[in-house]
């Protein structure tokens, strides 16, 4: 997946509302009527302390009526209170994970929504000496190597898959006094590494939002920096399975869905900045259509085959 720094195309203008799921009729400026009256979101951390979701719930919860109850976790997490049925939609970042979700029979209705990249951060001293780095697993190996200090989320969230990912390619099992594991999100990973002098993963956004709080230098970039492909983060959205879980408000998680991922939606997402910088990237629209973000990635069209 190639990251861009580009400018959003507002395809087809304000008709697109509603692409992916019913934003009401009428009026758009008026009441829309959709059955429910709370909305159950499990999501990521870095979208909500972020702020993002205050931009993009206010809008949703205005047009109808109702109130988004936000459940801020790692990736893993939300997923799991999908599958138990306390959620009505899922916002993550691993694409895998929501994959097998999909294919396990508890979402449905997948969709693409935005993207930043994620980024090895550490010391300005860079004891591991990774400074401008784009090769992502010979960084994590020369700060073991090091014997630098690591500040692992090791919460299951997307960004905790990302660097599992990373030491694996990287051939290396990571333990010993040096591999800190926070057991939390990303803000007290970050928080963390900045007290201890060393290294993490980040996602860019949260990086942004907390880089007044946090002494912490980018040694690695991801694709929106020219940096490696292997540290994009797409985030996709994802409707609990409503034939699995009865309670689940399927009407108003594919409305949500719809507003998210359309074009007022998608620009609220560009439009998006701290102190001038954009921390997600918009990836709902395109011009060429990609039928994969329906399905998980290993699935292939029987059509295709014959």
């Amino acid at each position: 997946m190639k990251i861009q720094r580009r400018s959003f195309v507002a395809l087809l203008g304000g008709g697109a509302v509603g692409l992916a799921g019913c934003l009401g009729r009428g009026d758009p400026g008026g009441p829309a009527s959709v059955s429910g009256d709370r909305l159950r979101l499990a999501t990521t951390t870095s979208t909500y302390v972020t702020g993002l979701l205050d931009e993009l719930n206010g809008p949703f919860e205005d047009r109808y009526g109702v109130f988004v109850e936000t459940v801020p976790q790692g990736t893993g997490a939300a997923l799991e209170t999908g599958r138990r049925g306390d959620a009505d939609v899922v916002l993550v970042h691993a694409r895998e994970r929501e994959d097998e979700f999909v294919a396990a029979g508890y979402g449905v209705n997948r969709r693409d929504v935005m993207a930043n990249d994620f980024v090895v951060v550490g010391p300005s001293e860079d004891p591991a000496g990774i400074a401008g780095d784009d090769d992502a697993p010979a960084a994590v190996a020369a700060i073991a190597d090091s014997g630098s200090t690591f500040v692992s989320r090791g919460d299951e969230s997307g960004t905790n898959a990302k660097e599992r990912e990373l030491w694996e390619e990287a051939g290396i099992d990571p333990a010993g006094e040096w591999y800190r594991d926070v057991g939390g999100g990303m803000g007290e990973a970050l928080t963390m590494a900045d007290q201890q002098a060393g290294y993490t993963l980040a996602d860019r956004g949260t990086l942004l939002w907390m880089r007044d709080e946090v002494d912490l230098v980018v040694h690695v970039q991801g694709p929106l920096e020219g940096g490696p492909d292997l540290l994009a983060n797409p985030y996709g959205i994802v409707v609990v399975n409503p034939a699995i879980h009865e309670n689940v408000a399927y009407d108003l998680a594919m409305a949500y869905v719809g507003f998210v991922t359309s074009v007022e939606g998608q620009a609220i997402i560009e439009g998006y900045t701290v102190e001038g910088e954009q921390l997600f990237f918009p990836e709902a629209l395109a011009e060429e259509p990609n039928f994969g973000q329906y399905v998980p990635e290993e699935w292939t069209d029987t059509n295709d085959e014959a």
